[in-house]
């Protein structure tokens, strides 16, 4: 079985292809080079390129490693990393470098590099590893302003690359639903002390928008879904269950081939918070296709697939109950709103650090922003009101879009009206 939309005029291209999880080596490369030929415009930039950097999603602590056969079953397999290399040395002469910044380095205390997953396929190809947790890192505009952010501070490797590929897993994700191409590019996301800690992106209400923003400044000219073996129900975990799909995935445009892969999956991806598998928060495709970047709309993308919708039953684990993520988001939602009502005298008390909100005062504060216990304990005696994270910048460097909060209550109001 197979589906198909192709609109020769449109400006996004997506294929999807059929291969065994079992597949040889160069199997794997004959079904990535099927799926990614048609792909002219995404070429074309790729062989204009002197330096291209990709973003696999691969790092790891070897212990937490899960397996399926051969497969990691969270993770890109390295067929998948070999085949995109090969094509990639066989149509560009561009500087390759694959690029990450390791949570487990920052946050577990990992060795340098010992989480780089896939060291080996890349000094196969002579291509450089770029440690983006010692890298430089500046304030990057987002093109046309920013939906959560006018401004992030980001790696001067990444975005002054000519071309950014985001290759990426086919599996669901406890936070934000889906985690595909897009939310991939979290992973290069700069930490402290130059960044931002990784939980004050990773935080309600901001991340759908965040990685909208995130989206428009890398705008990856290639995108690839490895979905021979995937992952339902969250990203990490204990490894329950994985998912058989026997297919690859690659696009064009970022947002248009994660709405594909999506669907592939069983998952609308025009839906929205409430409607699984976005239990936690906004579909953030939808919040990108919604400020003009990319489109969710199948109708819309010239598309072909080798392999039938759902490739997989796919789901996400629900950690909490629907009221509590309702109450959790109206109340971060009031804390941010209640900051810019009470600015000046806050920015005067707690300039240069970070501070937790929660009722209207700061319960905690801290110039390097790093988090010793969980929000769900820091919040104390009221565990259903949320605590909002803030850098206190007096000259509001990152600007950030307050709108979107007034935006979510009158969501949540709005939904509430119709129950």
């Amino acid at each position: 079985m197979s589906e198909s939309r192709s609109r020769q005029n449109q400006d996004y291209k997506v294929r999807a292809v059929h291969c065994n999880y079992r597949a040889s080596d160069e199997e794997v490369y004959e079904a990535l080079k099927r799926a990614t030929d048609p792909l002219d415009q995404a070429w074309a930039k790729l062989k204009k390129a002197r330096r291209i950097a990709i973003k696999f999603n691969q790092d790891k602590m070897l212990k937490q490693l899960v397996m399926y056969e051969n497969h990691r079953q969270q993770l890109v397999s390295d067929s998948v990393v070999r085949a995109t290399l090969r094509l990639l040395r066989e149509r560009t002469n561009a500087k390759l470098y694959c690029i990450d910044v390791s949570f487990y380095q920052v946050y577990a205390g990992a060795e340098k590099d010992s989480t780089t997953n896939i060291r080996h396929v890349l000094k196969e190809f002579d291509v450089e590893y770029v440690n983006g947790n010692v890298g430089d890192v500046r304030m990057v505009p987002v093109p046309g302003g920013g939906l959560m952010f006018d401004k992030y501070p980001l790696l001067s490797r990444a975005v002054d690359a000519d071309a950014m590929i985001s290759v990426q897993k086919l599996k669901n994700h406890a936070f934000m639903g889906v985690t595909l191409c897009l939310k991939n590019l979290f992973g290069i996301t700069p930490t402290q002390p130059q960044g931002r800690p990784r939980f004050y992106y990773h935080h309600l209400v901001r991340m759908p928008y965040m990685l909208a923003d995130l989206g428009r400044i890398y705008n990856p000219t290639l995108n690839i879904i490895d979905g021979l073996v995937g992952q339902a129900g969250e990203e990490w975990g204990k490894g329950d269950h994985p998912r058989i799909c026997n297919t690859l995935i690659a696009g064009d445009q970022v947002i248009a081939t994660d709405a594909v892969g999506s669907h592939l999956m069983g998952h609308d991806p025009q839906a929205d918070w409430l409607t699984p598998p976005f239990h936690r928060d906004r579909n953030a495709l939808l919040c990108a296709a919604e400020g003009g970047f990319g489109t969710v709309n199948l109708d819309e993308i010239d598309w072909q697939s080798e392999v039938q919708a759902p490739v997989g039953q796919f789901f996400t684990k629900t950690t909490d109950s629907q009221q509590t993520v309702t109450t959790w988001r109206r109340t971060t939602a009031e804390q941010a709103l209640y900051y810019l009502d009470h600015r000046k005298e806050l920015q005067d008390k707690y300039p240069g650090e970070y501070v937790l909100m929660q009722m209207g005062e700061v319960k905690w504060h801290d110039k390097s922003g790093v988090l010793d216990r969980s929000r769900r304990i820091l919040s104390g005696d009221h565990p259903e009101q949320a605590m909002w994270f803030k850098y206190i910048d007096p000259e509001e460097t990152e600007r950030e879009h307050f709108e979107m909060y007034e935006r979510t209550l009158q969501q949540i109001k709005a939904l509430q009206q119709v129950a």
